[in-house]
């Protein structure tokens, strides 16, 4: 079966997300080609994407037409497809968004969804995000809007206000947790039944079975063997406690909640290096790992081996440059059944309009249809109420910060850093403001004007 010839636009194609969207999108089964449109601002970046999105079609023998652009206006009419993974300043700013809040005791692993920096990334992220829906609407009213930048759930609530177009939040952390919990249970994972809804970075798996077995009996009990428990410490303390297993890495979860980072033992006790919860692990090592990326793709291009040491340097799984096979990431599978009809699930960040029962009107992460005439959440019903209530104290954080940027109220970004159950649990209300006017401050050139005027003062 072969179909019509889409236009899939990338923007911020210097992400290394390409890599795998490039090479999924051309294995889709009888399409024949069509148009990657790759847009960044960085000129370098994407003179590489291009040369290495020219590279992986040739080794697919697959024939695309590839067009680059500094300017999206330029490349933006006709879109079918667009994939957004921009990024505003980041590496100008990530130290600040670690830094300044480490001061106040609020310390971070990752700090790009939730906490203080997850906020100065959505004020500095979702202006341009606004600017780009705009021009959607003007130049490509018709396109499918696939979103993978952070702060997921405040990019697609920002979204969901402002514009009437198709916008669906993609992130890989169902697909990759519900594999990693069948290796935990030493099943294969298509026997593996499981259904998981919540938020982004905090969705949970409310079923895990295989042939009418509870699997949920067996991770418990694993989880109660001290080396096993290591694996994944704080998730696995979450599933004690809790009851069930969340969607992210223990590294990245222990932000969204106030119990594992509000003080150094506790941080020492549950969190571990790299994505088990070192201390400004992304702050410290993302620049790095862009220039390893570039570094790598350069390589590449000209035809040398790229070992699993070159990947790890890079931040990319050992699968990247694996050009046989489609990696999980959903943006490909999305195409596809968009493109042919026949069906697909997957799971997206979508607004909860009656979808979780016990969740107020914001972004959630639940199953999603996707076939010929577009997406389709699924209803879920009601989450058990403890995971309901962990949810909805950061689904508070994302509607006040949202809030703010649309309607520029700068007491409204600070009483969403209040609202932060990390930083709740560590500062006093006068700590928080004092600590986000110093980020405000450090962040002027890449925040809006209101959110450096009109300063309240208070004592500490």
């Amino acid at each position: 079966m072969s179909f019509r010839k889409p236009k899939i636009l990338i923007l911020g194609a210097g992400s290394f997300f390409t890599n795998f969207w490039i090479k999924d999108i051309a294995l889709i089964p009888g399409l024949e080609g069509g148009t990657f449109a790759l847009v960044d601002v960085n000129s370098e970046r994407l003179q590489l994407t291009f040369d290495m999105t020219k590279k992986i079609l040739e080794k697919l023998g697959k024939k695309w037409v590839i067009k680059a652009s500094l300017d999206r206006e330029e490349l933006m009419p006709n879109t079918d497809y667009l994939i957004n993974t921009i990024e505003v300043s980041g590496l100008e700013t990530v130290k600040h968004d670690y830094e300044i809040p480490k001061k106040y005791g609020v310390d971070q692993c990752i700090g790009d969804t939730i906490g203080p920096g997850g906020i100065m990334k959505a004020l500095r992220t979702i202006p341009v995000w606004l600017e780009i829906l705009r021009d959607t609407e003007r130049l490509c009213p018709n396109a499918l809007v696939l979103n993978y930048t952070n702060p997921m759930s405040m990019m697609v609530l920002a979204a969901e206000m402002a514009t009437d177009l198709p916008v669906i939040g993609l992130c890989h952390s169902v697909q990759s947790t519900s594999k990693q919990l069948a290796e935990y249970v030493g099943i294969p994972y298509e026997k593996m039944e499981w259904e998981c809804a919540g938020i982004n970075h905090m969705a949970w798996f409310t079923k895990l079975g295989c042939n009418g077995q509870d699997l949920y009996s067996i991770l418990r009990g694993k989880a109660q063997d001290p080396e096993f428990y290591q694996k994944d410490p704080v998730r696995f303390e979450i599933l004690l406690q809790f009851g069930y297993f969340p969607t992210e890495s223990s590294g990245h979860f222990s932000e969204y909640v106030p119990y594992f980072r509000k003080r150094p033992e506790l941080i020492n006790r549950y969190c571990g290096e790299g994505y088990k919860g070192e201390s400004g692990f992304y702050a410290n090592n993302w620049p790095k790992w862009s220039k390893a990326l570039d570094d790598l793709r350069k390589r590449w291009i000209a035809g040398q081996e790229i070992t699993e040491e070159d990947l790890q340097k890079s931040n990319l799984p050992t699968t990247a440059l694996a050009l046989s096979q489609r990696s999980d990431e959903y943006a490909s599978y999305i195409v596809e059944a968009h493109l042919n009809g026949n069906p697909a699930i997957i799971h997206g960040n979508v607004l909860n309009q009656g979808l979780i029962d016990n969740l107020p009107q914001g972004v959630v992460e639940v199953p999603v249809v996707v076939d010929k005439t577009g997406l389709h959440p699924c209803k879920f019903g009601i989450l058990p109420p403890q995971l309901a209530a962990l949810n909805r104290s950061c689904m508070a954080v994302h509607e006040l910060c949202v809030k703010s940027i649309l309607e520029s109220d700068r007491e409204a970004a600070i009483q969403a850093m209040m609202l932060d159950p990390l930083t709740a649990a560590v500062c006093s209300l006068a700590e928080v403001r004092k600590m986000a006017t110093e980020l405000f401050e450090a962040e002027k050139r890449y925040i809006p004007g209101y959110l450096t005027s009109n300063k309240v003062t208070c004592s500490l």
